[in-house]
């Protein structure tokens, strides 16, 4: 064989290698194209929820209408760490995680919420009742105050019946979507009758208490304790 033809029948033969494995690789690329295609054709995509602005034919409020007046601005807590706390006149003191306040069952309510600065939003709230997160625990008589605390150093405080006999809510989601963290992630109370200073956010301790003198954060800086909006703002010393 001369070693023209010997070239040439070389040079054939990388030809047919080249081309094999060009083919090789097509054939790859179309199969894993097909795997994967019929692979995720048919999974729904998820999409962010959306605020929903009516609610059996009435007209709610936006997320966006409330203003920022928190006493140390918006906290930001990790739900995968987050722990609420109750405790006071209470059997044994219980800690609960985020995942095991939502395994309760959850009510909605259309409630306005009426800022004594003179702002007002009408929401859908959904979340736990205060009373089923007791209902576990064995609340001593003397117990005649439920006490909020938030993760921002803010408190208050109501007469326990108020929050057992109004089915008080604890919000973990407003308007069909989770609370963001400016309205009070991981939980918002939902202060039905009373003014915006007592819709206490980002709780994460509640307390039993004989204490019906107890003031939080805006009542024992004047604003009246109970809160009711048929009322004054202001604690009677303060009235003209």
């Amino acid at each position: 064989m001369t070693q023209t033809n010997f070239n040439k029948k070389f040079y054939n033969y990388s030809k047919s290698k080249i081309v094999i494995f060009n083919i090789v690789v097509i054939l790859i690329v179309l199969t894993l194209s097909i795997f994967l295609f019929f692979k995720y054709r048919y999974q729904p995509i998820t999409l962010p929820d959306a605020e929903i602005n009516n609610y059996q034919g009435e007209k709610l409020g936006s997320i966006n209408d409330f203003r920022e007046n928190s006493i140390n601005g918006p906290q930001y807590i990790d739900k995968n760490n987050y722990q609420l706390e109750i405790t006071g006149l209470v059997s044994t003191s219980t800690n609960y995680s985020y995942d095991d306040i939502l395994k309760l069952p959850t009510y909605q309510k259309v409630v306005n919420l009426n800022c004594v600065e003179g702002w007002s939003v009408k929401a859908l709230w959904e979340g736990i009742l205060v009373s089923d997160l007791l209902k576990n625990l064995t609340v001593v008589p003397e117990a005649k105050t439920i006490i909020f605390y938030a993760a921002d150093g803010y408190s208050t405080s109501f007469p326990l019946d108020y929050v057992l006999k109004n089915n008080i809510i604890m919000a973990a989601k407003i308007n069909g979507v989770i609370l963001p963290p400016e309205r009070g992630f991981p939980f918002q109370l939902v202060a039905e009758q009373k003014w915006g200073y007592k819709w206490i956010k980002w709780i994460n301790k509640i307390e039993l208490s004989n204490d019906t003198n107890y003031k939080g954060f805006w009542e024992s800086r004047g604003y009246n304790n109970d809160g009711d909006q048929s009322g004054s703002k202001f604690a009677p010393q303060l009235n003209n």
